[in-house]
């Protein structure tokens, strides 16, 4: 019996509803979606998505085994606070529930492909070419990002990134994030700041070798990061990474651009017909040590793959996710 059934974690959150909309865009509805409901409203983000069903994600991995017919997991629930101080948490969350679903996935043949993250780079000093073979160089500035390195290096250890996909995101931004509090990205909180003050407020550069609001970010919109993810689901309807030899490794999913706080600004206030009106305050102690003023994926890696779309530019995805979803209020589906 071929397999047919497939699963995403975090599925209520903002990647994994995204791969769920795109999915289901694609003729595909046998979908379980695994995720932990809390007391946000990200349970709208799956009110307009078609699926099989949802299932809590600890009752999920209590009884993996009873799951037979799976063909893919796209593993993308995770705890992404880049402020979280939990590391005990963080790790039994991000790394240990990661190690679980890995194992079975990959004992039962069934495609694995999870969500690290940029944030594994730290500073950026050791470069952000991804693959697996420089992990030992990489520092990373905070919990969230060393869980998911954590995963990588095991990862490496147990020779899996022959069998295993591992997606390296960048700054993603678009719809479907509104329940992200303060992990949501700058366009998003932009749009309210705007609304309610009508000015949007930066940090100031904490870095001598940055201007204010010339340091930057690539920033990737939800809808690229999504057509990257699916790029390596092993299916005759997308490209078939095991048939050209790619089983698996460690890939960057970015813009493959680095582009400024003061250009994402003048993208938002521009997608709202507004003059720009930007104030500079001070960044707050607890994030100067621990900030990325730079950051650019290298997408040789995945292009290798056979990934050839071109990203979206920055003013056309800002203006896309302002016009089409923040001022009318609406989710991928709606």
């Amino acid at each position: 019996m071929s397999k047919s059934r497939i699963i995403v974690t975090g599925g209520a959150g903002f990647i994994g509803s995204a791969v769920v909309w795109r999915l289901s865009e694609l003729g595909v509805d046998d979908i379980l979606v695994a995720d932990r409901m809390d007391e946000t409203d990200k349970w709208k983000n799956l009110a307009p998505l078609r699926f099989a069903d949802y299932i809590d994600a600890d009752d999920f991995a209590e009884e993996l085994d009873l799951h037979t017919d799976v063909a893919c997991v796209f593993h993308l629930g995770a705890c992404s606070s880049t402020t979280e101080t939990d590391a005990d948490y963080m790790f039994r969350n991000n790394f240990e529930y990661t190690k679980l679903l890995a194992m079975w996935a990959v004992a039962h043949d069934t495609r694995f492909i999870y969500a690290s993250s940029a944030a594994t780079y730290g500073d950026g000093s050791a470069g952000m070419a991804d693959g697996f073979e420089q992990l030992g160089n990489l520092r990373p500035l905070n919990v969230y990002g060393y869980s998911k390195h954590l995963f990588d290096q095991w990862a490496t250890r147990k020779g899996l990134f022959d069998k295993i996909v591992g997606l390296k995101y960048f700054n993603v931004f678009g719809p479907n994030e509104d329940h992200k509090g303060d992990m949501r990205s700058l366009v998003n909180k932009a749009f309210d700041q705007i609304n309610s003050t009508g000015k949007l407020q930066l940090f100031k550069s904490a870095n001598p070798d940055y201007a204010d609001g010339e340091f930057g970010r690539d920033f990737v919109y939800i809808k690229d990061a999504v057509d990257m993810t699916l790029h390596f689901w092993d299916s005759g309807a997308l490209t078939d990474v095991r048939a050209s030899g790619n089983r698996g490794g460690l890939f960057n999913v970015g813009s493959g651009r680095m582009n400024t706080w003061n250009a994402l600004a003048d993208a938002i206030f521009k997608a709202l017909d507004l003059p720009r009106n930007v104030e500079f305050i001070e960044m707050p102690e607890h994030l100067r040590d621990r900030y990325q003023y730079h950051t650019q994926a290298d997408l040789t890696r995945i292009r290798d793959s056979g990934y050839t779309a071109e990203t979206t530019p920055l003013d056309s995805a800002v203006a896309d996710y302002v016009r089409n979803y923040l001022v009318p209020g609406k989710h991928l589906g709606d």
